[in-house]
């Protein structure tokens, strides 16, 4: 939500623009496939969400027009977007983070994680993206170049996303623990 507005996407492919007040429709647009998994983040007056057509699209908040979409990897995108300094990050079915531009959605970088899927929606802080894959392991990634600055192995697959709290990163891992690392 933002601005007065939830937007949300759907299996219908469609990503909808609601009043929060009152749950008036403002807009719609619609991607090549459905959006089951991943969440819109709001950003600059614009909307960024991943579809299962493997899209990124990034829609205009005031009127759901169509500012660019980018191919990521595989046929569904399970990832979140984030956007932080301009950069738009999000994970693929194709073991990749991506790192696009926010404004016009050129490719800035990818990094192949050791995994065929990243579910994990990434976070930012401080310059760092950190994201986890299904090859269990959590990555810290430089945002400006994509370079590993670390990783750790968590015993199993990584769905979740992490969460940056006072100078820690939290995930959790199917081995069924919570794992908590140092950012500094």
């Amino acid at each position: 939500m933002a601005g007065g507005v939830v937007y949300v996407g759907s299996s219908d492919g469609k990503v909808y623009a609601l009043d929060a007040g009152t749950g008036t429709l403002k807009w719609s647009y619609t991607t090549g496939n459905g959006i089951d998994y991943s969440s819109p983040a709001v950003a600059g007056g614009v909307v960024y969400v991943g579809s299962n057509d493997g899209k990124v699209y990034a829609l205009r908040t005031a009127t759901g027009t169509l500012k660019w979409s980018y191919p990521i990897g595989g046929p569904l995108v399970y990832s979140s977007p984030a956007v932080a300094n301009g950069v738009v990050y999000v994970g693929s079915n194709d073991g990749k983070v991506y790192a696009l531009d926010a404004g016009t959605g050129a490719f800035k970088w990818s990094y192949a994680t050791g995994g065929p899927l990243v579910y994990s929606s990434p976070a930012v802080a401080n310059g760092v993206v950190y994201v986890g894959s299904n090859d269990g392991k959590l990555y810290a990634l430089d945002a400006t170049s994509g370079a590993c600055l670390w990783s750790a192995f968590t015993g199993s697959e990584i769905g979740s996303s992490p969460a940056i709290v006072n100078g820690k990163v939290y995930i959790g891992s199917k081995a069924g623990g919570l794992y908590a690392y140092s950012i500094h």
